[in-house]
């Protein structure tokens, strides 16, 4: 072999161990992420809402790299390791706080913390009459149940509407007047809300500012902003998606949110460590990590951790009929308010009962006056889609709705729909990475309201 022969051949080989090993490099980066989300959503599906292993991976968990996790579920310590290639991780699950996948911290000092007692809702919603309780009435309702029964077989059971619906409700004046589920699910079921969690951080931060121990229009205060630009970020900015810090919301690789959601002990820390991009207040764009700020926020306004994790329980959910309701937490114990809560449709629908009863519910004050407008006000900049930690339709995005529509949505087709002129809310919930065919539904559904 001639020495340019040699040379050509040690060039190419060369070449292709540094294109190996930049590809080990970057799916080790990966692995994480991979192994991460196969563990923390299945655990959650098994320990949280029933789901059955083999169920969640055919459905939820049948895509991309994720599809290719070896999953093992153990009953004993409620928990699921993950496997792929040379990666690992393993989530666990604990009464009170829901499913934790393991990062920077042992798994010991997970399991040492025990949830607050004394935050049981003190009723028995089985016997006790809608909205705080199971036992549905029959309603003054103008709306087809005929043909909302016709719309529900064909949504959930015959994938009229695209989409893959594992539950779907909707309720007129203020009472349930359809409920379907597929067949694995029930009316007990608790469902993740992916990012409807963001509206139940609102909810939170509401009932803060109502206690004076938040504001909307001061700066955060977080002692890690003092010192440069970041001090000038207001609780209203993060709520409003224009906090100006950096961010990557892409779900399909590595991103923050990615990287947030599966490799960060810390959600909130990791979120309100980057850098400014923009002068707060001046752009809008979709953040999940400024719900965790927000959620971090909360947290230290709070003397101890008992009085954080019970705050929840008592001051929102026991009060609105949401008692089984779960909102997860990071490894580092706070809440994890961009994505993981786990609640029934009924339990989102009593949600939307609260915020479109301007924040009263069965006759309680739960939010503070003004509280919903203040949540349903335009961010400047979001072309009319976009209020505080809520979705608005003043935009007509979806062109069947009316304006006044706003909603809860979350990753992958989860959906709570408001629309106060009609006294009517929808809950979609599922597994629809496609889409669903939200114009015709709602449509639909409204031609059946009189």
């Amino acid at each position: 072999m001639t020495r340019t022969k040699k040379r050509l051949l040690y060039g190419f080989l060369g070449f292709i161990l540094v294109v190996i090993v930049s590809v080990a490099i970057y799916m080790n980066s990966l692995l994480p992420i991979i192994t991460g989300y196969a563990a923390k959503n299945l655990c959650s599906a098994v320990f949280i809402s029933g789901r059955a292993q083999e169920e969640v991976e055919s459905a939820d968990l049948n895509f991309s790299f994720i599809k290719k996790n070896r999953n093992v579920v153990d009953f004993t310590d409620k928990s699921v390791t993950s496997r792929f290639l040379w990666g690992k991780s393993k989530a666990i699950y604990r009464e009170g706080f829901g499913v934790t996948l393991i990062r920077g911290v042992k798994e010991s000092e997970l399991r040492k913390k025990r949830f607050p007692s004394g935050t049981e809702p003190g009723y028995n919603q089985d016997s006790i009459s809608w909205p705080l309780g199971n036992v549905l009435q029959d309603s003054v309702t103008g709306a087809d149940k005929i043909k909302l029964s016709e719309i529900s077989d064909n949504l959930v059971n015959k994938n009229a509407y695209r989409g893959n619906i594992y539950a779907f409700l909707v309720m007129h004046k203020g009472v349930p007047v359809i409920e379907k589920y597929k067949s694995q699910f029930n009316e007990k079921t608790r469902f993740v809300s992916w990012s409807m969690a963001k509206s139940f951080t609102n909810a939170l931060v509401g009932i803060l500012v109502s206690q004076g121990k938040m504001g909307i229009d001061q700066p955060a205060g977080l002692e890690e902003w003092n010192k440069d630009e970041r001090k000038s970020i207001t609780l209203k900015n993060l709520m409003q998606m224009q906090s100006g810090l950096k961010w990557n919301e892409d779900y399909g690789n590595r991103s923050d949110v990615t990287v947030m959601l599966h490799c960060e002990a810390d959600m909130g820390e990791f979120a309100l460590n980057q850098r400014p991009e923009y002068p707060a207040g001046t752009h809008w764009y979709y953040s999940s990590g400024t719900t965790n700020i927000v959620c971090d926020m909360i947290q230290r306004s709070f003397d101890n951790d008992s009085l954080y994790y019970s705050f929840a329980e008592t001051e929102l959910f026991n009060k609105i009929g949401m008692p089984d309701a779960v909102f997860e937490v990071d490894p580092s114990g706070t809440w994890v308010g961009s994505s993981y809560l786990y609640a029934t449709a009924r339990d989102y629908a009593r949600f939307a009962l609260l915020f479109m009863n301007d924040g009263v519910f069965n006759r309680n004050r739960i939010l503070p006056e003004g509280w919903v407008d203040y949540s349903r006000d335009e961010a400047p900049g979001s072309d009319g889609r976009y209020g505080a930690f809520f979705w608005l339709n003043k935009s007509k995005r979806i062109k069947t709705a009316p304006e006044d529509m706003f909603s809860c949505n979350g990753h992958d087709g989860q959906y709570i729909f408001m629309i106060p002129s009609k006294e009517l809310a929808v809950v979609l919930l599922g597994y629809s990475p496609d889409g669903i065919d939200l114009d015709r539904l709602l449509g639909d559904i409204l031609e059946t309201i009189r």
